[in-house]
């Protein structure tokens, strides 16, 4: 599964790493957090090196929808729900700031993207009220919107809400701009190299897979913080959600603006031109990461719904990305916990990174460079709800659950064969093309699956804090339903707040 963008995207050609070299800040993540605060530093003239441990936009960036709006579905009336109104329009003010900084960037470098109209529809009436709740949040934030009953879409609803004028992009052009820039201001940027640990302070010694280098300052853009100090993997849900990329029959037509639905599952719709032709891009069906009976399920979900009103739509590309929603809804960026005042990082976007991970990275430089944003402080000061603590509560309790039900299932394997009671049959050497399962040797959880012909044995223990992975038959990976690290069929991992890849079976 490669995005429309990643698949046309040029390959990436790495800097050379060099161990024991000192720069002024070093950044970790090459999605868009990551690539604007560290062109922001080097424009200040600060030594900057960005390590990625695969390529720019390998993760979220790079399998985004990439609608840059500041209609986000419903999202500014929830948080009316658990924060006060300065809040909430600092929340409002810093994805304006996003927008238009990145909108100015792209005019600037002659990057192309599209305005389009941004719509969040009801498909139901009883999905109107939220509607209507969307427009007073945002109007009263100073956004135009405004409820319409005629969405332009194939299919009848119920109503809309539209603010008219926002953008769509291509999110691996805009990395590509910056990798260019940031280069060309002295920077540089690493890929292959895995941040693993900062220690010390004034100058930080960066830990990578690769060695070591020092810095004055450390940035986490890794889409959740690889390092647990902060807890973050306990204040953040995991979600995984899916795209596909369609070509449409002739006299059919993508709609002229981008969308989404209030109802769940949710759908997303926008174009995009390749060639002369538009594409139809849709989105949605998301689930907990690793908690799903069939990923595969949920994708072809997405792909029916999309048939089912463009009838004879033939998908190019498919796709899925994994987002962080904070359980007290505001995205967290700034100084990190227990980092000595010398590590930053930024998180935790709800599905609305093109304009929260501009903000996010101007808050950061803001903050390393010793500049203010009078809405960065604001969201800074924010006191969590009782609705939002309790929202953490349950997310916890939830993980708690999880991880003892899944021991529990391994443990009652090897308790049935300890009293010679018909266990099940364990996992066959080797399973079908694509195939992977979980199963018991000994003491031990196995995973083991085969994907290209080759079969594959690992530890089935993630190596972040201890849950059993549950096998992704959509991509063909390993996913924590704990916290939502990820891992190749050969054990790599891919993201989330594992550092470390799974050992081979009986190695762990």
């Amino acid at each position: 599964m490669t995005s429309i963008w990643l698949d046309s995207a040029e390959t990436f050609t790495s800097d050379p790493f060099e161990p024991g070299s000192s720069y002024d800040t070093v950044v970790a993540g090459a999605g868009l957090t990551g690539l604007v605060t560290a062109l922001l530093l080097a424009r200040s003239g600060q030594n900057v090196l960005v390590l990625e441990a695969r390529y720019p936009g390998a993760v979220t960036t790079g399998n985004t929808t990439a609608k840059v709006s500041l209609l986000q579905g419903t999202f500014l009336s929830q948080l009316a729900r658990q924060y006060p109104q300065k809040q909430v329009q600092a929340y409002v003010d810093a994805n304006r700031e996003g927008q238009a900084w990145l909108l100015r960037y792209l005019e600037e470098h002659k990057v192309p993207f599209q305005t389009r109209d941004a719509y969040t529809y009801a498909a139901s009436a009883q999905g109107t009220e939220k509607l209507r709740e969307e427009v007073s949040a945002g109007t009263t934030a100073g956004l135009d919107m405004e409820y319409v009953r005629d969405a332009g879409l194939p299919f009848s609803v119920h109503g809309a809400v539209r603010l008219a004028d926002q953008a769509q992009i291509n999110p691996v052009e805009v990395l590509n701009t910056l990798t260019a820039d940031i280069r060309g201001r002295g920077g540089s940027i690493v890929g292959g190299v895995r941040l693993q640990d900062v220690t010390g302070s004034s100058p930080a010694t960066v830990h990578t897979d690769r060695g070591t280098v020092t810095a004055n300052e450390v940035v986490l853009a890794t889409g959740i913080p690889v390092l647990d100090r902060g807890l973050y993997f306990a204040k953040l849900k995991p979600s995984r959600s899916y795209a596909a990329a369609l070509q449409l029959q002739e006299g059919q037509a993508p709609p002229p603006g981008m969308y989404i639905s209030v109802e769940q599952p949710t759908h997303s719709l926008r174009d995009y031109e390749v060639d002369g032709r538009r594409l139809l891009l849709v989105g949605g069906h998301g689930h907990p990461v690793g908690r799903a009976r069939s990923e595969k399920h949920h994708l072809g979900s997405l792909l029916d719904w999309a048939v089912q009103h463009y009838p004879g739509a033939v998908a190019t590309h498919t796709w899925s990305a994994q987002d962080y929603m904070p359980t007290n809804l505001m995205p967290f960026f700034g100084k990190f916990p227990r980092g000595k005042g010398h590590i930053y990082f930024g998180t935790g976007y709800n599905k609305w990174g093109m304009t929260n991970a501009v903000a996010a990275a101007v808050g950061i430089s803001a903050d390393i460079l010793g500049g203010n944003v009078p809405w960065a402080n604001t969201i800074h000061h924010r006191v969590t709800s009782p609705s939002g603590a309790f929202s953490a509560v349950a997310l916890n309790a939830g993980v708690a659950a999880k991880l003892a039900s899944d021991w529990g299932q391994v443990a009652a394997e090897g308790l049935r064969k300890g009293r010679k009671e018909p266990a099940p049959a364990p996992a066959p050497a080797a399973p079908a093309e694509g195939e992977g399962r979980v199963y018991r040797e000994g003491s031990k959880p196995v995973a083991v699956s085969t994907v290209g012909g080759t079969t594959c044995k690992l530890s089935a223990v993630c190596t972040h804090l201890g849950g059993i992975l549950h096998w992704n038959d959509s991509e063909l990976t390993w996913d924590c339903p704990l916290h939502g690290s990820r891992f190749d069929s050969d054990g790599k991992r891919l993201e989330g707040p594992a550092i470390k890849d799974l050992p081979a079976a009986g190695k762990a």
